[in-house]
């Protein structure tokens, strides 16, 4: 009975002798670089182009006027139902979180009565003329910094034609 207990030991050690070989011998033949820091270093966007590559694409936007030219009144309702949750459209001129935009074509910024704007907005000034409308759908918060409006913006320039191309049909 103890020759079979000896087998059985010996067994055991000689798997783990073999094992602790096997890892000493591969661990010689592959040597892993130690990091110098966690993680991997991406490139630059700006110094890939990738900047540069988004700056020129807001570049390539047409001027209003020349959008607005081709812009669709319908496709333009239809994208403004994004805004229909705080605004109103209707010739009522019934405010909502956000002013009534109903005839806010030409008219002064900041100006629907019993409508509390936020100081940015009060002294911004000027009119809502096209290019002005333009600005701000594309980004509230850069056009009128300190803005309360929460809209993220229409990136796409065609879209933002067709909402004011809609937005002034509204007369």
């Amino acid at each position: 009975m103890s020759n079979e207990v000896n087998k059985i030991a010996g067994a055991i050690l000689g798997m783990a002798t073999l094992a602790m070989g096997v890892g000493f011998f591969s661990g010689a033949l592959v040597s892993p670089k130690a990091m110098t820091q966690p993680g991997y270093a991406l490139p630059d966007a700006t110094a890939a182009g990738g900047g540069a590559a988004v700056a020129a694409k807001e570049e390539a936007v047409e001027p209003i006027a020349k959008r607005l030219a081709s812009a669709d009144v319908a496709k333009g309702e239809t994208a403004a139902k994004k805004c229909v949750s705080c605004h109103s459209f209707t010739p009522d001129k019934k405010n909502g979180t956000g002013p009534a935009l109903h005839g806010v074509a030409g008219r002064d910024k900041g100006a629907v009565a019993g409508f509390k704007y936020s100081s940015a907005m009060t002294g911004k000034g000027g009119k809502w003329d096209d290019e002005a409308l333009d600005a701000f759908i594309a980004n509230p918060k850069a056009y009128v910094s300190g803005t309360s409006m929460g809209f993220a913006g229409v990136a796409r320039g065609d879209e933002r034609a067709n909402i004011i191309a809609y937005i002034k049909s509204l007369k």
